[in-house]
């Protein structure tokens, strides 16, 4: 048997096809627009969605015809938060509205005064980019659009229903919309009313690791498959990669240094922080939980600076290794704003302390040194739950710096397992919740933790020396916190 695992991400849609032994048959990647038509708009086509995920099952296939006429199930993860709007034709009504676009920032305030338990029924702030508060906005702004609204899907259950003809979400995935009642996992009347939908709005529910639907005939017979197989519920692209790489059980978790920073922890119950922006949402798998931490510029603030400085990135991480790092400058990492545990879109990057001394490597070092501490602050949150984490895989691109894990480790007191090459990214969550799906094995023999290549420990010398310059980095964001809201 073998399973495919379909990722669609902001930038490209993932097939990836592995067998029952979980190793990669094929995969391939099918590149993504992103259009902008106005300010703080962001927006895809979910045809354009569709039609690159059959190119991109389509080389996977041609790669390896006969491992795929074996298939059996097909997992499904995706962008969260997008708002594909269908009428009662089934025909999508406009391009499809991004977790990125920040467009609804009143209608965020206007939802949580229309449901007061807003936050205690969903766990989590209210927030532009997720998808109740933009569903309010196209009322204001395009009422005739909304008003031909029959049916609204996340991006990764569109396909699922291209795939199926059936419209079915899980989880892990409606907990990102503020219309889950994340800790009963059942869409909430309220918060649906108060956006003027109700259940027949909706898709109907499974858990991740189920089975969803089935592949339609036509589709099946197309690529040469004469057995039924089964389409799971998948996950939102966090909960997948958990899937992945392995964090299904409570206090397992993983640190992902990519463009944004995410620590994402696993819970046996639901555990809200909205206060300090944390994200609880249900997992992708039967009576879990999770929380994440979502710090909005990780390795894009690294990536700043080598522009800045006109100097490679990974030069530029080479040569913050060699910095003194108790007389570096502080950096303030919230080139984007920033989201937990500050919620402040108005925070902007600062470096703090600078001299006629302070060279490239100088730079380097804070602002590597500076998203470390942006991530211990994210991770305090998650911790006044009640949540602790020994050891975090540690993914992403940034993850490819040893200095930076251990700066990282030292901050949090985490050690940091850095794994064996391999991807274990959304795409093969995917793969691993239709193979669930198909055979209901235990979770965790099929949700394993790939072998370790390295553990980062924190380092006690560099531990002290972060203890401090932590505490003024903290002291800094509160002095400047009122100039960023009169910004």
């Amino acid at each position: 048997m073998t399973f495919l695992g379909i990722d669609l991400g902001t930038s490209e849609v993932k097939a990836m096809l592995v067998d029952d032994e979980q190793r990669l048959l094929a995969s391939d990647a099918v590149r993504l627009a992103i259009a902008s038509p106005q300010a703080l708009w962001s927006e895809q086509s979910p045809d354009e969605w569709w039609h690159a995920t059959l190119k991109a099952i389509d080389r996977v296939r041609s790669a390896a015809p006969d491992a795929f006429a074996a298939l059996r199930g097909i997992g499904l993860s995706g962008q969260m938060h997008g708002a594909v709007l269908l009428d009662k034709h089934q025909r999508v009504l406009r391009p499809a509205i991004l977790w990125n676009d920040t467009r609804a920032h009143a209608e965020c305030i206007e939802l949580e005064a229309l449901v007061p338990q807003s936050r205690q029924i969903t766990g989590n702030l209210a927030m532009p980019g997720f998808t109740a508060p933009k569903l309010l906005w196209l009322q204001k702004y395009e009422p005739a659009i909304r008003a031909r609204v029959d049916k609204v899907l996340l991006p990764k259950d569109y396909i699922a229903f291209r795939l199926t003809g059936e419209f079915v979400s899980e989880m892990s995935d409606a907990a990102g919309t503020l219309w889950l009642d994340v800790a009963g996992r059942d869409w909430s009347d309220r918060m649906l009313n108060a956006t003027g939908l109700d259940r027949a709005s909706m898709p109907r529910l499974v858990e991740g690791s189920q089975a969803g639907a089935a592949l339609r005939p036509a589709l099946a017979a197309e690529w040469g498959i004469a057995h039924e197989v089964v389409v799971a519920g998948g996950a939102g692209d966090n909960a997948a990669a958990a899937v992945g790489i392995g964090a299904v059980s409570p206090g397992d978790a993983f640190i992902s240094l990519g463009t944004s920073g995410v620590m994402f922890v696993a819970n046996e119950r639901f555990l809200p922080n909205p206060a300090q922006a944390v994200h609880a949402f249900c997992h992708a798998l039967p009576q879990r939980w999770h929380q994440m931490s979502v710090m909005l510029s990780a390795a894009a603030s690294l990536t700043w600076a080598s522009q800045l400085t006109q100097t490679p990135v990974g030069d530029l991480a080479g040569l913050a290794q060699r910095a003194d790092a108790a007389r570096a400058p502080l950096f303030l990492p919230y080139l984007n704003g920033e989201r937990t545990p500050h919620n402040n879109a108005r925070a902007s990057g600062t470096l703090l302390g600078l001299s006629g001394t302070s060279d490239r490597a100088a730079v380097g070092y804070a602002v590597m040194e500076g998203v470390a501490f942006g991530l211990a602050d994210g991770y305090a949150a998650l911790a006044a739950t009640g949540s602790r984490v020994g050891t975090a895989s540690f993914v992403g691109g940034g993850s490819k710096s040893r200095f930076w894990g251990e700066l990282i480790a030292s901050a949090t007191g985490i050690t940091l397992l850095r794994h064996a090459n391999g991807d274990f990214g959304g795409a093969f969550g995917a793969a691993r919740l239709a193979r669930l799906a198909v055979g209901g094995e235990a979770v965790e023999a099929v949700c394993t933790v790939p072998p370790v290549a390295e553990a980062i420990r924190p380092n006690p010398e560099m531990a002290a020396l972060l203890h401090a310059r932590h505490d003024r980095f903290r002291r800094a964001y509160a002095a400047l916190e009122p100039e960023f809201a009169r910004a």
